[in-house]
């Protein structure tokens, strides 16, 4: 409600000031929902009469929603994935961008990946219930390629808690401006792809292959789940297929790196 409150008294007409600032609207929102929940809590055990977040309520400019630049071309992916086996930064962040094509997984989730979620003879990466945005466990099967990935990076990381530690304090995971700002010194503009920007190019080549069924991507992509009970318990929905898509997906790629003839799409048996 302060930050709420602040964009309201100091805008010029009706917020207009603000509303160039995506950050502080949403960071507003959030502020509003949260405090709101306080308050609502708050009246129905006696401690509060009312709930003063209701004065603010469409108040606020609606959050836009941003647009994240990413490479879909084919030749494009092939030559990032190519930029990708060549970059010359340190291998803890080579690593991470190439995780980042492979499981197309959030940055953040990337950054934060822990030795003790993996499971290599499973072959599956999970991630805890707490560190997702619907609050409920995210399977990633993992390819051989991301396999691979890992156990080069084992021997420099593996005794520590994270896959990827912060190269300033390895008690740390690493900031997920570093996939970005390793794109930009490859030299990729934020027109051209940003770290999210892997998750755009699986899911609009995965799409576009016509070999799996949508809901197998989103389930992949972990996108919100409307109802966030059923998400709690669906994590492990349409693994088998998730599986085989994995699988082809890193072998797309590595074909699209390798500068292979790209042939009409065909599903694996």
């Amino acid at each position: 409600l302060v930050v709420a409150n602040f964009l309201l008294l100091n805008s010029d007409g009706p917020i207009s000031g603000f509303a160039k600032n995506g950050d502080a609207i949403d960071t507003a929102h959030r502020m509003h929902q949260t405090c709101s929940q306080v308050f609502r809590y708050a009246v129905a055990t006696g401690r509060a009469d009312r709930n003063p977040g209701q004065d603010v309520t469409g108040a606020l400019p609606p959050v836009k929603s941003k647009h994240r630049s990413a490479i879909t071309d084919e030749k494009e992916v092939g030559e990032l994935m190519r930029n990708i086996e060549a970059y010359n930064g340190t291998l803890v962040t080579r690593c991470a961008l190439k995780l980042s094509a492979y499981t197309f997984c959030r940055p953040g989730e990337i950054c934060h990946m822990e030795w003790a979620e993996i499971d290599v003879d499973k072959a599956e990466w999970r991630i805890p219930a707490h560190k997702m945005k619907m609050r409920a466990i995210h399977i990633i099967p993992l390819s051989r390629q991301a396999i691979a990935t890992l156990e080069e990076i084992r021997p420099l990381t593996g005794h520590g808690k994270y896959v990827f530690p912060s190269e300033r304090a390895p008690s740390r995971c690493m900031s997920e401006v570093t996939i970005l700002a390793a794109l930009r010194r490859m030299g990729y503009t934020k027109d051209q792809m940003t770290a999210h920007g892997f998750r755009s190019m699986a899911s609009t080549r995965l799409n576009e292959s016509h070999l799996w069924h949508r809901d197998a991507i989103e389930r992949q992509l972990a996108h919100a789940e409307r109802d966030e009970i059923r998400a709690a318990y669906n994590y492990a929905e349409h693994l088998p297929e998730r599986r085989k898509m994995m699988t082809w997906w890193a072998d797309y790629l590595d074909g699209l790196r390798d500068g292979a003839k790209v042939l009409p799409f065909k599903k694996p048996a």
